[in-house]
């Protein structure tokens, strides 16, 4: 497939891609999903690390105001970014990197006891503004294109449920993406990712910043187990309240304070509670 080639069909909605320059003169290749329409090949990868074999997508918007400028930079040398696919507010899926190779997309990142998140995982970036420049809604064609993509790399990989993840949960203290209008709901519903319904929001003890004791460390424990990177101190201190925050914006969106109330531990609980046992993670000790 021609680097920056767009499938003809349906052209009032689409427009041609810019293929940064770099890209152009790359060599292409073969995409590993069906439904891919451009190869715009990224300098930005390597080989995963002891062969590590992905079984986990992580998802990310790109934070930036244009889908040019997120294009430049994912498929540029020297920005040291990445990604395999880049999806655009359209529903088109552009891939970038091999899902062989090792794309450069998590940065200083955990999840599992893991801290090599770009060996173990399969990187898409969403085309949206993100919370810098006025997060919009993500359009439904647009999530539509995700949870196909999703869907097929969760067959091809043997990917999990509940390691469909956000870019958020794996670098709580530095990222906040996809952010908390993404309708993580709606990938479940169609077989991707793990979700139970929050529990509603009503008044009641809370965890929060400065508290000490065995209910924050319980907390701890149960974030731990099911994947988040956070101390066990049974300290609530700031590393612990970004790491919840975190958990509010992918499971519990209707309030995001870092607060452990009612609601969050009950949805926590929850999701620990849907796991098959061999899938939950171990918690550090």
């Amino acid at each position: 497939m021609p680097s920056g080639s767009s499938t003809p069909s349906d052209s009032k909605r689409q427009r041609v891609l810019p293929v940064p320059k770099a890209a152009a003169s790359m060599r292409t290749f073969e995409p590993d999903s069906s439904i891919v329409s451009d190869i715009i090949p990224s300098p930005n990868y390597g080989e995963r690390n002891k062969g590590r074999q992905p079984d986990m997508i992580l998802l990310h918007y790109t934070g930036m105001p244009d889908v040019e400028g997120a294009l430049a930079r994912l498929c540029t040398a020297g920005t040291e970014v990445s990604a395999h696919y880049v999806v655009l507010e359209d529903g088109r899926i552009v891939q970038c990197v091999s899902e062989a190779k090792r794309a450069w997309h998590a940065g200083v990142s955990s999840w599992a006891g893991e801290d090599d998140i770009n060996s173990c995982s399969i990187g898409i970036e969403i085309i949206n503004r993100g919370h810098d420049w006025g997060y919009p809604e993500y359009p439904l064609r647009q999530i539509a294109a995700v949870i196909a993509l999703c869907r097929g790399i969760m067959l091809r990989r043997k990917v999990p449920s509940h390691r469909v993840l956000g870019h958020s949960d794996v670098a709580p203290a530095r990222k906040k993406d996809p952010g908390e209008k993404f309708p993580w709901h709606s990938l479940a519903n169609s077989g991707v990712g793990h979700w139970v319904t929050p529990a509603p929001v009503v008044r009641g003890e809370t965890l929060m910043l400065g508290t000490i004791s065995d209910a924050v460390l319980s907390m701890q424990q149960a974030l731990a187990k099911y994947g988040y990177g956070v101390p066990l101190t049974g300290k609530y201190d700031a590393a612990t309240m970004e790491v919840v925050t975190a958990f509010q914006r992918h499971f519990r969106p209707a309030r995001l304070d870092g607060v452990a109330d009612h609601s969050t531990l009950s949805t926590l609980q929850a999701l620990l509670a849907s796991l098959p046992a061999e899938e939950t993670a171990v918690a550090s000790k």
